[in-house]
């Protein structure tokens, strides 16, 4: 249905007739020809012609009157998920992959503490010394270019979450959150539990028309207290949703497979692990992902967008859509015939 910015212009339109009943500004004398027979082609013409003229007239009020298609939604079928990015914003990924430091320049730390290790870590082969988050961000950016089907949302956190993105299908939109979580530097402290009940959050009062994932890009764990876990199993189960968390390692983190006896005491004191055992018995699916390098962490993202592909129904927005251009592309079209009809008109008899 078509909708008009300005309607009350309509009223011009019958005005749009009066080339109907015009008669011709410079008439040619002839002699009496009403004995003649009637010559068809040229009322045909003539007819044409002053159509032309009505039309023309009509489509410039119409075009002024502002006519627009509004936006609608339609329902469309794709292979994908809804998928909400939850991406750790804390200090910590700022550093490079395996604890390795950024700062151009910086002088060779003295002794054989944690910042050493750190040092003579970003000199190992085969490790990047990009940022984590910097890597997770291009990455990602590369993931949701290559899956138009899913509809992303996006959570950024580190003391507190911050929902930068709702649901949508449109790539620009997409890449553009994704970017933006390069702005400023983050605070020292992370709170998970906060940002994956936000993340959940995505999903209520929605419709379960397919694979509803979180992906979590941390590189770090969270010590969550019994009300928080009960919440988020609650959300998880109630909104059906799988986790992902993508772990990015660091050089002196035991990993999220430590056994209860290892020395460092990682099942009872590390953030990490507890997160994970708490992941693996909410009952939901779960995959974790641990990286130690940005090859880990394409590889793991490969994996999701492979085994992530099954159909999902959602509704698309289409924009609205303005009509104007159509009815001055038109009218001018039936001015440039009335023009090129005026310069053959034969102005006196040879």
């Amino acid at each position: 249905m078509i909708h008009f910015d300005t309607p009350w212009l309509l009223v011009l339109l019958p005005l749009a007739l009066w080339p109907w009943w015009a008669r011709a500004a410079h008439p040619v004398r002839n002699a009496w020809v009403t004995l003649m027979p009637r010559d068809r082609a040229s009322d045909t013409l003539q007819r044409l012609l002053k159509g032309a003229a009505v039309l023309a007239l009509a489509l410039l009020v119409l075009a002024m009157a502002g006519p627009y298609r509004p936006e609608y939604t339609v329902e469309r079928v794709g292979q994908g998920a809804e998928i909400v990015v939850v991406l750790d914003r804390s200090r910590s990924m700022d550093q490079g992959f395996a604890g390795a430091r950024l700062a151009a320049g910086t002088a060779k730390p003295r002794g054989t503490g944690p910042e050493a290790l750190d040092y003579y870590m970003s000199l190992s082969p085969g490790r990047s010394r990009d940022a984590k988050g910097k890597v997770a961000r291009r990455l990602l950016s590369e993931f949701a270019a290559g899956r138009p089907d899913d509809r992303f949302g996006m959570v950024v956190f580190s003391t507190l979450p911050m929902r930068v993105l709702e649901f949508t299908q449109k790539n620009e939109v997409v890449q553009a959150a994704i970017a933006a979580g390069e702005i400023g530097r983050g605070l020292s402290e992370t709170n998970i539990g906060l940002a994956l009940l936000e993340a959940l959050s995505f999903f209520d009062d929605r419709p379960y028309t397919g694979s509803r994932i979180v992906m979590l890009v941390s590189d770090g764990g969270d010590h969550l207290d019994p009300a928080t876990q009960e919440r988020i199993a609650f959300a998880a189960r109630k909104q059906r949703t799988a986790i992902n968390w993508f772990y990015l390692r660091s050089a002196n983190s035991p990993g999220l497979n430590a056994e209860a006896g290892d020395p460092l005491g990682a099942a009872d004191t590390v953030p990490e692990h507890q997160l994970h055992r708490f992941f693996q018995s909410l009952g939901t699916p779960y995959r974790a992902y641990e990286a130690d390098n940005d090859k880990a962490l394409q590889a793991a993202i490969d994996d999701v967008n492979r085994l992530e592909n099954m159909p999902i129904t959602y509704l698309d927005t289409v924009p609205r859509r303005d009509l104007s251009p159509w009815g001055h592309a038109i009218a001018l079209l039936c001015v440039l015939l009335l023009w090129g009809a005026q310069a053959l008109e034969i102005r006196r008899w040879a």
